[in-house]
């Protein structure tokens, strides 16, 4: 690990700590104008997923809807709580071929997308001394009255995230304060920023419980993606 990297992972608990953790279980509202872009104003308002941290793989629960979707890089599935399953689909990044920012999503697209964004941010920094992860911290840059550090992450063809190269800005105290990245199943030429905020220490991890990205309408600063976790643990 490069200064930074260890800094941050040092700041957000350890890695002998995280080491014994299996999963993290999360119940959350997502909402925000991009949903609603989507098709998918509501879907998220109540959810419960369980993030895998050995494996890219997630779980999640719609609170009320008796509807779960299961992530894996290769393969999405939607089943009932009762394991019925409703639908699959085999390589599922595919299926964004031809999308721009408006193009509605169905349900197999919402748990691709949720799927490999959640298990990013929730396994964020540990997830970068993996095997195959290049990182590098470049220039840093002042915001919000501090100076972040930047590190910039090149994650390896077989993990799917928003995009290959990203960067997560860590505040004096290690740790993240912003992620930004394009997203190419998206927009590949628009840049996102996913500011992390309200830091609990969950066991001895220390994980942000609300997370918001903006976009600018006119004069108005809108909320394109809010997640905002009500009860964390881990396993």
């Amino acid at each position: 690990m490069n200064d930074l990297l260890a800094t941050a992972v040092a700041a957000h608990g350890g890695l002998d700590r995280w080491n014994k953790i299996r999963s993290i279980n999360v119940d959350a509202a997502i909402t925000g104008a991009f949903w609603q872009i989507k098709g998918k104003a509501d879907a998220m308002r109540g959810v419960r997923f369980e993030v895998n941290t050995t494996q890219q793989e997630l779980t999640m629960d719609y609170v009320g809807r008796n509807r779960r979707s299961l992530f894996r890089p290769d393969r999405v599935v939607l089943q009932h709580l009762d394991g019925t399953v409703v639908d699959t689909r085999d390589d599922p990044e595919r299926s964004f071929d031809g999308h721009q920012f408006q193009t509605p999503w169905d349900d197999l697209h919402l748990a691709y997308f949720t799927g490999e964004a959640l298990w990013t941010y929730l396994n964020t920094p540990f997830l970068f001394t993996w095997p195959g992860f290049v990182c590098e911290e470049i220039a840093p840059i002042e915001a919000d009255g501090e100076t972040w550090r930047r590190l910039n992450v090149t994650f390896p063809d077989h993990i799917k995230s928003h995009t290959r190269k990203q960067v997560f800005c860590f505040g004096p105290d290690g740790l993240l304060r912003r992620h930004d990245f394009t997203i190419d199943i998206v927009d590949p030429g628009t840049e996102s920023q996913l500011y992390a905020a309200d830091y609990r220490d969950i066991d001895g991890i220390i994980i942000p419980a609300t997370r918001r990205a903006y976009t600018t309408m006119g004069d108005d600063r809108i909320v394109l993606v809010a997640i905002d976790m009500a009860d964390i643990t881990v396993r």
